[in-house]
């Protein structure tokens, strides 16, 4: 008899490469901590713990903070972005995951670029020459967090990139595609050029609510991507409002649940899943019209650092089980499991290595 076959190693899996394709609004994250009584945030009429998109008064801000400070962090961004990296991190295999958004031509759009390819996450941004790449600033003042987004570039993604043949080529190769709700307000084309390729061929089709105001006044577009999402995702906020919108005249998110699961959906191969988190409270989960709640990992208030971040952590999770062909429960404790990593850290990062078992 010869050896048995060694166990694999939780840090390898089977997926293949450009499994998971996300397509979305990349930032650069520019970190800062503050000394005290630096004035950095009122010569900018920032507010201590705020989130807010940058005006003209803020754009020469990012700049600035590279040249005054030396404790500056550089951490790829961006909603979409953030959930594939997370999935690439937890699926430790070079190149599993593709993203496309767009960036200018300059120096932080390198930097964005050199740091989401070390993570392992396959890059194909469209750059523009007459754009700066989006930046958000994070200045962190004592126990306080001060957000300032820059989209710039993000916001001019055509679909012109998706038709060249080698990054359509990508699309092509991946299984599974997450495209965050932000992302509607950008380039709605290339979300149903995707979104009818997946339905066609029988892949998975997935997308986030994202932020109550996409669904009061993106309503259009939302509602021509719906048909074809095979796994909704958002949280307890998003999916009122949504309700709300659609008049389903209910505020009970079960019933919520059950109502976005059976509108119109153009594959009837795959019945829609609709996955709501609420925070410190249980993940509902709906799907061939039955409800299921899952218990999420409890925090300690003094453990927690920063809950940005934590609803694309947790689809990361939920992603990188589900392209490995996991069943629910899985997904959804790895995506819990990614989520308490990222709130006890500072911004969306993680250790070097993944620690998730089942």
């Amino acid at each position: 008899m010869g050896e048995p076959e060694p166990k694999k190693m939780k840090s390898e899996c089977d997926v293949t490469e450009g499994i998971l394709f996300g397509m979305g609004n990349p930032l650069l994250d520019i970190s800062v901590t503050l000394e005290e009584n630096d004035k950095f945030l009122e010569e900018f009429g920032l507010k201590s713990n705020d989130a807010i998109l940058a005006e003209d008064k803020h754009v020469p801000m990012y700049k600035k903070m590279v040249e005054k400070y030396k404790n500056i962090e550089y951490i790829p961004g961006g909603a979409t972005q953030n959930s594939i990296k997370i999935a690439q991190w937890l699926l430790q295999k070079k190149n599993a995951t593709t993203y496309m958004g767009s960036v200018g031509k300059d120096e932080f759009g390198k930097i964005l670029e050199d740091k989401t390819n070390d993570l392992g996450v396959r890059t194909r941004y469209q750059e523009h020459d007459d754009k700066d790449t989006g930046t958000c600033a994070v200045i962190v003042n004592g126990s306080n967090r001060s957000l300032c987004a820059y989209l710039a570039a993000a916001n001019h993604f055509s679909k012109t990139h998706l038709d060249d043949p080698k990054n359509w080529a990508l699309v092509d190769d991946a299984k599974f595609y997450y495209i965050a709700g932000f992302f509607l307000t950008v380039s709605p084309e290339s979300i149903m050029e995707v979104a009818k390729h997946a339905c066609k061929n029988n892949k998975t089709f997935m997308m986030n609510l994202s932020a109550p105001f996409l669904c009061q006044f993106f309503k259009e577009p939302q509602l021509k991507a719906l048909p074809y999402v095979d796994i909704l995702f958002g949280n307890e906020t998003e999916f009122l409002t949504f309700a709300k919108e659609q008049k389903m005249e209910t505020e009970d998110l079960k019933e919520i649940g059950l109502k976005a699961a059976a509108m119109q959906k153009v594959n009837d191969k795959r019945s829609r899943m609709v996955v709501i988190t609420q925070g410190a409270d249980s993940t509902i989960v709906v799907k061939d019209g039955k409800v299921t709640e899952y218990p999420i990992i409890p925090v300690k208030k003094e453990d927690l650092v920063d809950t940005n971040g934590a609803g694309d952590a947790f689809v990361g999770g939920f992603l990188a089980q589900l392209v490995q062909e996991k069943g629910i429960e899985e997904c959804i404790k790895c995506g819990n499991y990614a989520a308490n990593v990222i709130i006890q850290r500072s911004g969306c990062t993680f250790p070097e290595k993944p620690e998730f078992t089942v």
